[in-house]
């Protein structure tokens, strides 16, 4: 039988010795439950950090955040739309988990791609799409963003890691948005590397079992060239090739394809 345990990788459950999320009383210990808060990023973007003010994430504006916890002027919870679990400023915060009616199309808009507004915004409408209203092709949308700069744990049209870019591509295409290289390797199906396609899903595992940064993501932007970030570069395209070479001469796994 599957439980909500089941469902949650290890990382992006709220629960720790002290204090876990009600949900989970009964099937896992700690010294204390209680019911999660429903907030919502307020600025642009916030990040999310880990226990030792490392960025493991970023929230954009309008995504809810669930908070368990407050300390220090900052909230431990959970990312609503992509599961991450950690620390945000509690002033980036406001009550409530109002529902969108609009999200963030353009990448130079005042806010960035992917953010949910309401109606009421000061957002231009060029720059606006209405919920359920999506782009169709992955890599037009990560092409928009060749040049941003590439920064560990970011996740927006202003700077993004790998994973991060090819999240955007998905939740601006209105497709699940994992966060982490793992999980976007278990999507789709499997694809040949002697097929690759326009918008095929490229991943290099990680050497190591390390819960954040589980390897590198990127597009095809055809069968031969990668669109992808990194450091040093920023959003860059290159050779598949030369891009293999490298990483695995780093100790990543060879490429693994995923076709949605």
């Amino acid at each position: 039988m599957t439980d909500v345990l089941d469902l949650l990788p290890p990382g992006d459950r709220l629960v720790r010795p002290d204090l876990a999320e009600q949900a989970l009383e009964g099937l896992v210990r700690a010294d204390a439950y209680r019911a999660t808060e429903a907030m919502h990023c307020r600025v642009a973007v916030a990040d999310i950090l880990s226990d030792v003010d490392g960025r493991i994430d970023q929230l954009l504006h309008g995504e809810i955040f669930d908070v368990l916890d407050r300390s220090n002027g900052r909230a431990w919870g959970r990312a609503r739309r992509d599961g991450v679990v950690g620390w945000v400023v509690l002033d980036s915060l406001s009550a409530g988990a109002p529902l969108a009616t609009h999200w963030i199309a353009g990448v130079d808009a005042v806010l960035p791609l992917n953010a949910l507004v309401i109606e009421a915004t000061d957002v231009a409408e060029a720059d606006l799409k209405p919920i359920g209203a999506f782009e169709a092709d992955l890599v037009a949308v990560a092409e928009r963003l060749l040049g941003r700069p590439h920064e560990p744990g970011a996740r927006s049209s202003i700077s993004t890691d790998c994973s991060g870019l090819v999240q955007q591509a998905l939740l601006a295409c209105g497709l699940p948005g994992p966060r982490r290289s793992d999980a976007q390797a278990q999507m789709g199906r499997a694809a040949s590397s002697s097929d690759l396609q326009r918008g095929d899903i490229v991943v290099w595992l990680a050497p190591n079992d390390d819960q954040d940064w589980t390897g590198h993501s990127a597009l095809m932007l055809d069968g031969e060239r990668i669109i992808h970030a990194t450091g040093g570069k920023g959003v860059v395209i290159e050779t598949l090739a030369e891009v293999e070479a490298r990483l695995v001469a780093e100790g990543f796994a060879t490429a693994v394809f995923r076709r949605l």
